[in-house]
């Protein structure tokens, strides 16, 4: 794709031949010579390797979803026109769930073009779809999306939805339940992980997290690989393809995803942004891309201070999601050098504050834990005053219940940070989802794991007397591999 969008056809019809003869017969192959003959206006040779593609399992939602307008001629031509209307194509992607709470939730879908789109929902066990959301229409500004709102629910409660698009009511009952209400004790799980990249083997981790059952699930970053900022089409077709499978589909239809991102679904590897807000100039553009693919509660501090940082709260657990790139200095000769930026960090410290919950679960991207990535200043060690910085405010305003998580390294980990005024951190760090490349296992680490792809739950349970959360480490495969129980009274000034 990216040598496509470069212009360098012929360098990709090369590179698309050398595959075809390892992998004869392959849809992604078919798949390629179909975009490369659309970007030659050759429409009738993209049209024969588009069906090509579709016989050998392509989703049609690869071709209709836009890549700013690399497929517009083939999807302008005659003969895909006469196909398409044999084929009641409406939705391309979607439905998503996400920004549940006690009473509403929020639903994601990308449309063939504009269509109007509703969400009708029921109390699971009732026979009517009584539950609506206003029409809204998908705009192509936004990539043909739209979200979808409903409000009006009852907490702790299991719901099924359906969508109807451009008035038809598509395929498939999803379902979510509700949130407690905030500040409500509560028994949960749930879970997250980083690095997803797009490996087709590895992809039935989704059904493996799905089959958890979890309320949500949190993506900490390289949820997509693509290392393109000022390409944006290679951007979208990184996007698209995973939100094609099958598997991922039905994971964020019954899942709600709550995402922000790291170096590879911002810039390049290791790489940052700057103090400014709009410098270098392809950061907004970036941003807004990826806000067109979730359903995040906010992002950031909206146009005046952009980012993907957020908040939520399930029950008494309070979840703040960071931003490590869009304002990260440089950090090499300046251990001052800042990851957040001050807005957010104002903004964290703020929160932090003012929580009243019995966790406070602070993610970053990247690790928290000295020493997780020796020699590299990609991790909070390239930022070693901005960490102090964090860590002293909670112990000063004696902030009790913080639990660190984080992404970037592919494998999973717990790691101790000893503290010598207040109690030590937890630092739960998992990012090797659908990855085949590997990081080497920590000796330093309490425990480290890389055999397989896998995920990190985190089971809370505040209801006890003395409240407790359980980091559990999942393979692929669903087997369990460490555990670490961290309880309340571990996350106190005094003990009690």
């Amino acid at each position: 794709m990216f040598f496509i969008e470069l212009g360098y056809c012929d360098l990709a019809k090369q590179l698309l031949d050398r595959f075809m003869k390892v992998f004869p017969n392959d849809s992604e192959g078919y798949y390629g010579y179909s975009l490369l003959f659309a970007a030659k206006e050759d429409a009738s040779r993209s049209f024969d390797y588009m069906q090509k593609a579709i016989e050998t399992g392509m989703p049609l939602d690869r071709f209709t979803c836009g890549l700013s307008k690399v497929f517009d001629p083939l999807l302008n031509s005659s003969q895909f026109k006469n196909y398409i209307e044999s084929q009641n194509h409406s939705l391309i992607h979607g439905p998503m769930v996400g920004d549940i709470t006690a009473n509403s939730a929020k639903f994601w879908v990308r449309t063939f073009g504009h269509k109007a789109v509703q969400v009708i929902a029921r109390q699971k066990g009732k026979d009517e779809f009584n539950i609506k959301s206003k029409k809204i229409s998908t705009k192509a500004e936004n990539e043909n999306t739209g979200i979808l709102f409903i409000a009006g629910l009852l907490p702790l409660t299991n719901y099924e939805y359906k969508l109807i698009v451009g008035g038809n009511i598509q395929g498939g009952i999803f379902q979510f339940q509700t949130f407690p209400e905030k500040g409500q004790t509560a028994k949960f799980t749930t879970g997250f992980g980083g690095g997803a990249g797009y490996t087709p083997k590895y992809l039935y981790m989704w059904d493996t997290i799905r089959s958890q059952n979890l309320p949500f699930f949190m993506l900490l970053g390289d949820n997509v690989y693509i290392d393109h900022p000022e390409r944006p089409a290679t951007q979208q077709y990184c996007y698209y393809r995973i939100q094609s499978r099958t598997e991922f589909r039905h994971f964020h239809a019954n899942t709600a995803i709550y995402a922000i991102w790291d170096d590879h679904d911002f810039t390049f590897n290791d790489g940052k942004g700057s103090p400014s807000r709009d410098k270098p100039a392809w950061k907004r553009d970036v941003l807004n891309l990826f806000r067109n693919q979730w359903v995040n509660p906010y992002y950031g501090g909206g146009e005046k201070d952009p980012g993907c940082w957020f908040d939520f709260s399930y029950g008494d657990v309070d979840f703040f999601l960071l931003d490590c790139r869009y304002y990260r200095e440089q950090p090499k000769g300046n251990p001052a050098a800042s990851m957040l930026g001050k807005v957010q960090k104002q903004w964290l410290f703020a929160k932090l504050k003012n929580s009243k919950a019995t966790f406070k679960v602070i993610a970053s991207s990247v690790p928290w834990a000295e020493g997780t990535k020796p020699g590299s200043l990609d991790t909070w060690d390239g930022h070693p005053e901005e960490r102090e910085k964090i860590f002293k405010f909670i112990e000063r305003n004696k902030i009790e219940g913080v639990v660190l998580i984080s992404a970037d390294r592919h494998r999973s980990d717990a790691w101790r940070i000893k503290r010598p005024n207040g109690y030590d951190f937890y630092d739960l760090e998992s990012s090797k989802l659908s990855n085949i490349h590997t990081h080497k296992e920590m000796p330093n680490a309490l425990f480290s794991y890389n055999k397989k792809c896998s995920f990190g739950l985190l089971e809370f349970d505040t209801v006890a007397e003395n409240p407790k959360v359980v980091y559990r480490v999942m393979s692929i495969d669903n087997k369990e591999i460490h555990r670490l129980s961290i309880f309340r009274s571990d996350l106190v000034f005094e003990k009690k």
